[in-house]
């Protein structure tokens, strides 16, 4: 069982203009979230853009830029909390040139909040957004179908957002979808429930997360996993290994694979930061074992239970390329797995998404902001699991050699939706 059950990661996700910001500053300030101090500085930001007493996309926009333009440029983490559950809220960038910030945000998100407005519907940054979150493993969406006072609470206008919504989220293969009609900038339905909407019998935008499913981005559908981060000499001799769980439960007398050396031992302890000796380590952890037998292992290893993860230097792999400069068969770069990094090479481009009807077509290049399909080489071999079994063996992300810059995320194999 993961330990943070009671802990909702979510990302907002959508297209800019559409509310996102003013909604997670809704939600901050209607469960009282934040100190005084916190909402003089909204205040005053507010005062010097001269858009009011409150504006309250500023309680996320934190970079100086951002209020500045009035638009969110980096991804703006949130902690919250109340008396049911505690939430991480990744507020996510709208506008197309930040897509890379947005995939950062939903790559560890339980769910997503998407934010459309209710007069214009899915727009291509939204359906591009949400074929990133489904890539990205998450199932869960909350939509805030939001601006309904501009539509005067128009039941018809929302039923018309939920049918497509519901039609995207289908294709995608998302599970569980809650439609709400809100009103960011009045509160309606965020927090409290609305007198504008006596047709709508569900839950509030808060109602829905605090009812979500939770711990999604460490479970997994396989065996434990333990990427080995570092190694550790203990007092008096004798080494342990150090990580973060994924998957399921580690228990000491476990019997481990260490790969991709395929060594069999077991544990023999076990230590979490805090609490020191424990008998068992769930999902999100981070602990350090020692084994039973002496061995070579190192960062960039890995402590597997049955069934193993698969050992290969050459994968078929989804990207978002995020890149300046196209991306083609040849070219190489570096590839981060786990606690691995590696040289890489591009064998070859097998198709771009079209994020619109999400059909595979023949292309020579990935553009910046495209999804596509390759297969790369790797230098060192990689241990791996689908992405649909595990976000955390089955992600990476390949870097620029030259100028250090992350340029694409990548999930190993292929997402359902695409076969």
């Amino acid at each position: 069982m993961t330990v943070t059950s009671d802990l909702l990661r979510l990302a907002t996700i959508g297209s800019v203009d559409d509310g996102k910001s003013t909604l997670i500053g809704r939600l901050l300030v209607d469960t009282r979230q934040l100190f005084d101090d916190q909402l003089d500085a909204v205040v005053n930001a507010s005062e010097r853009r001269g858009v009011g007493d409150l504006d309250l996309s500023f309680v996320t926009d934190g970079l100086r830029a951002e209020r500045e333009q009035g638009i969110t440029i980096d991804v703006a983490y949130r902690y919250a909390s109340t008396p049911r559950r505690k939430f991480i809220i990744a507020d996510c960038p709208g506008h197309v040139q930040y897509t890379r910030n947005m995939a950062t945000g939903a790559s560890t998100a339980d769910l997503a909040l998407v934010v459309v407005d209710v007069a214009h519907g899915l727009k291509e940054q939204t359906r591009r957004h949400l074929c990133i979150a489904a890539l990205l493993g998450v199932r869960g969406l909350v939509v805030a179908v939001n601006k309904m006072d501009a539509v005067h609470w128009s039941p018809s206008a929302f039923q018309s957002v939920v049918d497509e919504v519901e039609t995207v989220a289908g294709e995608l293969g998302f599970g569980v979808v809650t439609c709400v009609p809100t009103s960011a900038l009045l509160g309606d339905n965020v927090v409290e429930p609305s007198n504008h909407t006596p047709w709508y019998r569900g839950p509030t935008v808060l109602g829905a997360l605090e009812s979500s499913d939770a711990g999604a981005w460490t479970n997994a559908t396989n065996g434990p996993r333990l990427p080995i981060q570092w190694v550790l000499r203990q007092p008096g001799g004798g080494r342990t290994y150090a990580g973060m769980v994924n998957g399921d439960a580690l228990h000491e007398g476990d019997v481990v694979t260490l790969l991709p050396a395929g060594i069999e031992t077991t544990i023999t302890t076990l230590n979490t930061l805090h609490g020191g000796r424990s008998a068992e380590a769930g999902a999100g952890l981070s602990i350090d074992v020692a084994l039973a037998d002496e061995t070579d292992a190192g960062r960039g290893d890995l402590l597997a239970r049955a069934p193993l993860p698969r050992v290969t230097s050459e994968l078929s792999a989804t990207l978002c390329w995020f890149g300046e400069r196209p991306l083609g068969a040849g070219q190489r770069l570096r590839l981060k797995h786990t606690t691995r990094v590696t040289p890489a090479r591009v064998v070859a481009l097998d198709g771009v998404v079209d994020v619109a009807t999400l059909v595979v077509s023949d292309r020579a290049e990935l553009r910046t902001n495209d999804i596509g399909l390759v297969t790369l080489q790797t230098a060192d071999p990689l241990v791996v699991d689908d992405y649909r079994d595990n976000r955390v063996t089955g992600s990476f992300v390949l870097i620029d050699e030259v100028t250090n810059a992350t340029v694409a995320a990548g999930m190993v194999g292929r997402a359902s939706f695409l076969a």
